[in-house]
């Protein structure tokens, strides 16, 4: 197998983080503190900066700039709906401090008379849709759950492979947990991104990583295998994206995904001990993937998706002893993306119509967003998988 599938090995306690913005030496939990008068790298001042009780002053040096203004996921904690202005200084630096900001990490952007751009002097920064944006992370009075803590950590490998569904070369990655020891056998939980997104995402922006470290070590999760692979397949703009998508990452599931798992990791290779899950999109992908072939997975996760019930194949729903053939199915969004009309609403009342068994959460102080999805996981889907295999 290794002749078709190159491996790359990062054993991470977090080279693929985003180290501390001011320093760059630890993984720090408050990067974005206040203190001391040093500038990030390069960098042509201090942005942002996070006081203890959660004041975030944002700075731009842009002398000729018309109008500087702010937005992103931070204006929810804020409760605003529009953008907030900077004002612009004698010395062509413009600023404005808001809060307090509840702890979490944010994505934001200046807005440059009409241009939406990142934060030039913050190493954080992440991508999806473009352009990209800056993070924000206010800290609390110590590591989060979702932070790098004095735990034991796993490790998480990159594989590059050839994909003979997309006839290319492809990544995943694939997290271990602490004390991996291939004499045994882990359960898997394959999961995705969404829209734009790319195998990294789950590890860089929703910190699953370290997520899974805190909660092995607190005792409140079944260690597992986590495999993160790239679920685009097709130019997210094509016009026909969602017919071709689909059944083209499904195929990618069965024929490339699960094999290179199965073959480079020891797993329990049956579907009690598969779970499928993702966001978004990759909530819709788990959710048609998932009950398209409830003989290969035995959980499901959908978060934040659309329903996409009339992808799945005929009679599926219907099946009187469907609930017998699934463990856990689980359909989360987050509070501020949920009406009566919103899609997760939808889908979570046909599976009532049509008594199939789930469980429906609505909750975080997020959207669509990884506030949200950490919730999701964090909170619900993880403590609930592989229970009782």
């Amino acid at each position: 197998m290794l002749n078709k599938h190159l491996i790359l090995f990062f054993f991470l306690i977090g080279i693929f983080q985003l180290n501390a913005q001011q320093a760059h030496v630890n993984l720090d939990w408050a990067p974005q503190r206040t203190g001391g008068s040093l500038k990030p790298f390069m960098a042509n001042t201090i942005s942002p900066e996070v006081t203890d009780d959660h004041m975030v002053t944002f700075r731009l040096k842009a002398p000729e700039a018309k109008e500087v203004s702010v937005s992103g996921t931070v204006m929810r904690s804020l409760k605003s709906n529009n953008p907030i202005k900077l004002t612009k200084g004698a010395d062509g630096l413009w600023s404005v401090t808001v809060g307090p900001v509840t702890p979490e990490i944010y994505k934001y952007n200046y807005v440059v008379d009409g241009v939406r751009i990142v934060d030039p002097a913050n190493t954080y920064v992440g991508f999806a849709n473009q352009p990209g944006y800056s993070v924000l992370v206010v800290h609390g009075d110590g590591p989060a759950w979702y932070d790098a803590k004095d735990v034991p950590h796993g490790s998480i490998t990159r594989h590059i492979y050839q994909s003979d569904v997309t006839n290319g070369q492809r990544e995943m990655y694939v997290y271990t947990p602490p004390g991996y020891d291939k004499s045994k056998k882990y359960p898997v939980l394959y999961l995705f991104g969404g829209s734009g997104e790319v195998a990294s995402t789950w590890m860089l922006t929703g910190r699953v990583n370290f997520i899974m470290d805190n909660m092995i070590a607190d005792g409140t999760v079944v260690p597992m295998i986590i495999a993160m692979p790239n679920n685009q397949v097709v130019h997210r703009m094509d016009p026909k994206h969602t017919e071709i998508s689909f059944p083209k990452f499904n195929d990618e599931m069965l024929q490339e995904v699960i094999p290179l798992v199965e073959e480079n990791y020891s797993v329990k290779a049956d579907k009690h001990n598969r779970a499928i899950s993702g966001l978004s999109m990759g909530g819709r992908h788990a959710q048609i993937i998932g009950l398209n072939n409830l003989d290969v997975f035995g959980s499901i996760g959908i978060l934040s998706a659309a329903e996409s019930l009339d992808l799945i194949k005929p009679g599926v729903l219907d099946d009187p002893k469907i609930n017998d053939k699934i463990d856990y199915l689980f359909i989360g969004a987050g509070t501020n993306e949920t009406t009566p009309e919103s899609r997760q609403t939808l889908m979570h009342q046909t599976f009532e119509d049509k008594n199939i068994e789930h469980e429906y959460y609505i909750g975080s102080a997020g959207a669509h967003d990884f506030i949200t999805w950490k919730h999701l996981l964090y909170y619900k889907f993880l403590p609930k998988l592989f229970k009782t295999n």
